[in-house]
């Protein structure tokens, strides 16, 4: 697909999803993680099952201190050093991926589980609010990168910032 033939192609489409909160995929399928992580043969100690359970009930996108906070309400002994490791653990067999968020926060990283498909991070600039977009479009586009460059796609983050209806009222 040329750029031309992408124009095109590009006109509004009602098949997309934009989330009304921070997630799009949130509560898709409780468990999924865990059950993952069993089928790779993954052992899960009682701190990485509750770590696991707290990123599968993930309404928005969490930082590691949130996860902790999360985590310490359902067992006061989880401790920081296990939040990060199971979060390698988690990126390392692919389960969930680790965000910047355009740097609306600093240097602060914000860790989401893969929902079905792909979706794209859409950023207020000056609010932060950060809102999800999927879109057939999109999975296009994918197939088409993966066609024109000869790889397969097995992961896609995409950011997007600009000004939110709220804030350009202002």
């Amino acid at each position: 697909m040329r750029v031309a033939e992408f124009r095109a192609e590009s006109m509004p489409t009602t098949a997309h999803r934009v989330s009304a909160g921070e997630r799009i995929n949130a509560h898709e399928r409780p468990g999924r993680l865990q059950a993952a992580l069993e089928k790779r043969g993954v052992r899960l100690t009682r701190q990485r099952r509750i770590l696991v359970q707290v990123m599968d009930n993930a309404e928005r996108h969490l930082d590691a201190g949130a996860i902790l906070e999360r985590a310490q309400k359902l067992d006061p002994r989880v401790h920081r050093v296990t939040v990060y490791r199971t979060l390698d653990m988690l990126k390392r067999n692919g389960l969930i991926d680790e965000l910047d968020l355009l740097h609306l926060r600093g240097g602060q990283h914000f860790y989401e589980s893969h929902g079905p498909r792909d979706h794209i991070h859409v950023a207020c600039l000056n609010c932060g609010k950060v809102r999800e977009f999927e879109s057939l479009l999109y999975e296009k586009l994918k197939k088409q990168i993966e066609k024109d460059c000869g790889i397969e796609i097995t992961m896609a983050r995409t950011e997007v910032g600009g000004y939110c209806e709220k804030c350009r009222s202002k």
